[in-house]
């Protein structure tokens, strides 16, 4: 994930700042390095990982903060089920759990980490 995708927009320094600042953890350095490349993505799947434009009001209308403290919602399938890594942990795995149900104790472990997940959704990167 070292260089932008062509056709898509990229997330500023200053969206970076914002969605930080919104959330109010550490943001992974995979995931912002992520949005260096393509501001979230949308797989054929409908699996989505949000832009740092939004990622904090996705945060904010689920109350992530509330129910699962120290975590952040990064995305979602477009079922109900939402994908979440742990702010203070850089290699962490990334969660999956129903988005009516963010207690901590029911996520699911979806892949090893946020690399490896981005690679598992489609055999191009940036689907």
């Amino acid at each position: 994930m070292t260089e932008s995708v062509p056709g898509s927009t990229v997330a500023t320094s200053a969206d970076v700042a914002q969605a930080r600042a919104e959330i109010g953890l550490s943001l992974p350095a995979s995931l912002v390095a992520l949005w260096k490349v393509t501001d979230g993505l949308m797989t054929d799947a409908g699996v989505s990982v949000y832009s740092a434009r939004c990622i904090g009001e996705r945060n904010t209308t689920y109350e992530v903060a509330q129910y699962a403290p120290g975590f952040i919602l990064i995305g979602d399938d477009s079922g109900g089920r939402g994908f979440l890594l742990r702010a203070d942990d850089p290699g962490s795995a990334v969660f999956a759990s129903d988005l009516g149900d963010l207690g901590p104790e029911e996520f699911d472990v979806e892949s090893v980490d946020f690399t490896s997940w981005i690679e598992s959704l489609c055999s191009d990167p940036f689907c």
